[in-house]
């Protein structure tokens, strides 16, 4: 259920359990990020759902990957049962109806969905090379190549005419090595070797022409309500290198295309990074720096967004600090690492007296999160505000 300038997400409750009082999420305070989070089962999927659909309704393009195929049902009404209406009951939601809302759908190998696809100079070398695991030698390597291509106008579309490029720069490379440096073969040869594993992988199928326009993403209906793209990812995710990577490219095409605009009173699209740790395992220093950068910046495009991921831990500390709205679904504490989760989780939430945040996170039921968000009071901001709160699990 969405008001002209929120969205519902749910309800708190008092201590013996009975309501207290709706929650929504200010549409003016969307573009500045979120992070979903919470272990297995717990309702992070739900939380996704229930916020892409406010936001369409709210006027407001989503994009987000279905992982599980979970998220596909948006496309159609739901169906009526007890355990739905005892919930909305519960928390007060009214009225209560099942909706069906725009969707397009999207599969980097063009079998469930619109082809997506992107060429080789718009990928660039930084996520190339983090999608190829290259070495610092090998990234130098293909930077020159980058390089080269700029400066003699050769087109890199395709995997193809990388490859061809590479060929013709191992066939110079004395000459390439004057120039820019030490260019041997060996790095050459293990690029190429790269590149056909990531051929077999289905990397051919995203490389290449005509590329994704991100007007295509940022579209509304005739009712006004924004359009959820979402991304069939159950087979790209046999490859999370590629999922990781592409989801990073089209959040950077995003900022470097997006204008300036300041705060505005709704998102102008919601971005959901779901499996977020995928995008930091590993990854190197001038990756994490690019999201930290890019994370920090779009806001001003008037782009929200939201990492969903079990462990507050998977985000790097100068990401999560850009993260102004969060969602913790309950977490485990079994092994040391996941009470330190448990703990980092807590101390992001303003202490409160009526309860313990730690113990209140291991004991969150299914649907039940706490949450951190800006409450709005009359005309005036007031500080941010955290509850635990039940939402409407369909």
């Amino acid at each position: 259920m969405t008001a002209e300038d929120s969205i519902f997400i749910g309800a708190s409750r008092h201590n013996d359990d009975s309501y207290q009082r709706a929650e929504r999420l200010l549409l003016k305070y969307a573009n500045r990020h979120g992070l979903i989070t919470g272990a297995t089962g717990t309702g992070k999927t739900v939380t996704l759902q229930i916020l892409a659909e406010g936001f369409s309704n709210a006027g407001v393009p989503v994009f987000c990957a279905d992982i599980k195929g979970d998220l596909s049902g948006i496309a159609m009404p739901g169906e009526p049962k007890e355990a739905l209406t005892n919930r909305a009951a519960a928390i007060k939601l009214e009225p209560y109806e099942f909706q069906q809302f725009p969707v397009i759908f999207w599969d980097l190998f063009g079998e469930k969905g619109h082809p997506i696809r992107a060429t080789v100079s718009e990928m660039g070398p930084l996520l190339l090379s983090r999608l190829m695991d290259l070495s610092e030698a090998q990234e130098g390597v293909l930077n020159i190549a980058f390089r080269i291509a700029d400066e003699e106008g050769l087109l890199l579309l395709d995997l193809k005419d990388l490859q061809a490029l590479l060929a013709n720069i191992s066939e110079r490379a004395d000459d390439i090595s004057k120039r820019y440096g030490n260019v041997n073969k060996q790095s050459v040869g293990a690029i190429q070797r790269s590149l056909l594993v990531l051929e077999q992988q289905g990397g051919a199928h995203f490389f290449g022409e005509p590329a994704l326009r991100i007007a295509d993403l940022m579209r509304t209906e005739r009712d006004g309500r924004g359009v959820v793209s979402v991304l069939a990812a159950d087979r790209l995710m046999m490859n999370p290198r590629l999922y990781a990577t592409f989801l990073l490219w089209l959040l950077s095409e995003l900022f470097e295309e997006l204008p300036e605009i300041g705060d505005p009173e709704k998102p102008k699209l919601v971005f959901f990074f779901d499996e977020a740790h995928l995008l930091f395992d590993e990854a190197p220093k001038a990756l994490v720096e690019r999201v930290e950068q890019v994370v920090r910046l779009i806001r001003s495009k008037g782009v929200g967004v939201y990492f969903v991921t079990q462990n507050p831990l998977d985000v790097p500390e100068t990401v999560l600090a850009q993260l102004g709205n969060r969602v913790q679904h309950a977490l485990r504490a079994y092994t040391p690492r996941e009470q330190k989760a448990v703990k980092t989780a807590a101390d992001t939430f303003r202490p409160n007296p009526e309860f313990d945040c730690f113990e209140a996170i291991t004991q969150l039921g299914v649907g039940e999160e706490r949450w951190c968000r800006f409450l709005r009071q009359g005309h005036k901001v007031d500080r941010p505000m955290e509850r635990t709160i039940q939402h409407e699990d369909t």
